[in-house]
C-alpha cells in the first residue's frame, strides 16, 4: 500500500522556519521524482519545489532562495526547509512521487504564516 504522510507543519511569524518532512512507503522511492506542491484558500494547488531521482532540484520563482527541497533515499523521505516565511505561504503542503506513470499524493500538512 502506498502512503505518503506529511509532517512538521504548523503556525509560524513571518521571517520564521519551518522544516517539513515527507515519509513515504510502499514504492520504490529511489527511482522516483518526489516534490512538493502547496493549495491556498481559494486557490488552485501550484508546485512548490522538485527533486529528481539523481537529485536535481527546481523551484517555483517565489520560493528560490528561501525553500530547499532534499531527500533522504535510505529513509524513503523527502523534506523542504522553508526559511523566511511569508504570509504569502500559508497554505497546505503536500507530498508527490511521480515516475512510470505513477502519481501519488500525501494529505496535506497545514502551514500558517501569520503574525
Amino acid at each position: 500500500q502506498v502512503q505518503l504522510v506529511e509532517s512538521g507543519g504548523g503556525l509560524v511569524q513571518p521571517g520564521g522556519s519551518l522544516r517539513l518532512s515527507c515519509a513515504t512507503s510502499g514504492f520504490k522511492f529511489d527511482v522516483y521524482d518526489v516534490g512538493w506542491y502547496r493549495q491556498a484558500p481559494g486557490k488552485q494547488r501550484e508546485f512548490v519545489a522538485e527533486i529528481n531521482n539523481i537529485g536535481r532540484s527546481t523551484y517555483e520563482d517565489s520560493v528560490k532562495g528561501r525553500f530547499t527541497v532534499s531527500r533522504d533515499d535510505a529513509k524513503s523521505s523527502l523534506y523542504l526547509q522553508m526559511d523566511n516565511l511569508k504570509p504569502e505561504d500559508t497554505a497546505i503542503y503536500y507530498c508527490a512521487a511521480s515516475a512510470y506513470g505513477n502519481n501519488y499524493w500525501g494529505r496535506g500538512t497545514q502551514v500558517t504564516v501569520s503574525s
